[in-house]
């Protein structure tokens, strides 16, 4: 069995709610089938509900219901891709890629650019989710998961996730433009933005550098607010997204992908918790990486400590991963 892979235990899968009616303290049989789609990669929760509703998923041949639980041993089906439940469960992966310039964060082009899917390690069974996206001019950490509940805990709006840049811009911001991208915020089309920090990082002639960071992922909305100060963006790189830095030594077009210790410090700090036996199995060897502070670091993301470095095989040898600790 490959180590990405963990075995289900050979036994009904039970849930934590107790069945209505005459025998309260009876367990209900089966696992709720939206949560088995997302565990395996297919989406969100959430997602998975809408696929069941528009008849999109079949359990065992049959057009599958909300509501709907099952045992070890259905057969699911979503779209063109199958499962066996309790066969096989992959156990999530994530993967950090640093992203050049003039690659575009999907799958389908009509134009036919060069696409960061192309750049990524073939998976069977499952697939990568992009978290975020990066414009086409746009550098910097993309992180990939085969987890459509974590892809979606850290895209939601609703979990203000911070997203940290180092922006070049033609000009210099005045004092009165800087007080108002922290306080009163820019009016962009599709309505205020501002930014949570701003540090002036310096520069040489007409080019200054920024790092800001802020906790939403509209599209181009740094290059825009930019824009509307009158302060074109020459160059732009995402350097943190939650608690995972790009690895100083991940060189463009190279991907890391996570040890299975960082992957449970990321669940955990994403609130999506492992039971008991898949914790003892990810926990990593003491002295790496310290998930008692997990719980803190998802209260305060940006406040993380020190980067967890580890080594992890990549297309082009050793690198570092970025995970705050």
């Amino acid at each position: 069995m490959n180590k990405k892979d963990k075995a289900v235990p050979r036994k009904a899968f039970a849930d934590d709610e107790a069945t209505e009616g005459p025998f309260p303290d009876e367990r209900l049989d089966g696992e709720k089938l939206q949560k088995v789609l997302a565990q395996a990669g297919f989406g969100s929760r959430r997602a998975m509900e809408e696929w069941i509703a528009t008849g999109r998923v079949s359990v065992n041949g049959e057009p599958a219901t909300l509501g709907m639980r099952v045992k070890e041993g259905d057969l699911v089906r979503a779209d063109r891709r199958t499962i066996r439940v309790g066969e096989r469960v992959h156990a999530a992966r994530v993967l950090l890629y640093h992203k050049p310039e003039g690659e575009i964060v999907s799958r389908d082009d009509p134009e036919k650019r060069v696409s960061v899917f192309d750049k990524l390690p073939k998976l069977r069974g499952q697939k990568w989710i992009a978290i975020g996206r990066l414009d086409f001019n746009t550098s910097g950490l993309l992180i990939f998961t085969t987890s459509g509940e974590l892809a979606n805990r850290l895209m939601h709006p609703r979990f203000e996730v911070e997203r940290e840049y180092a922006v070049r811009v033609q000009g210099t911001m005045t004092e009165e433009q800087m007080t108002q991208v922290l306080k009163q915020g820019v009016e962009l089309e599709d309505g205020l933005v501002k930014f949570e920090k701003l540090e002036d990082q310096g520069g040489e002639g007409f080019n200054h550098w920024y790092r800001v960071m802020l906790k939403e992922g509209r599209n181009r909305v740094v290059r825009r607010t930019f824009d509307a100060l009158g302060l074109p963006v020459s160059r732009l790189m995402r350097v943190r997204f939650g608690i995972i830095n790009l690895p100083p030594r991940l060189k463009r077009g190279m991907t890391a992908e996570l040890g299975e210790g960082e992957v449970a410090q990321v669940l955990d700090w994403a609130g999506i918790f492992l039971d008991s036996d898949e914790l003892q199995k990810d926990l990593p060897v003491s002295g790496q990486v310290d998930l008692t502070q997990s719980e803190k670091s998802r209260r305060r993301p940006a406040s993380a400590a020190k980067n967890v470095r580890r080594d992890v095989r990549t297309g082009g040898g050793k690198s570092k991963t970025g995970v705050k600790g």
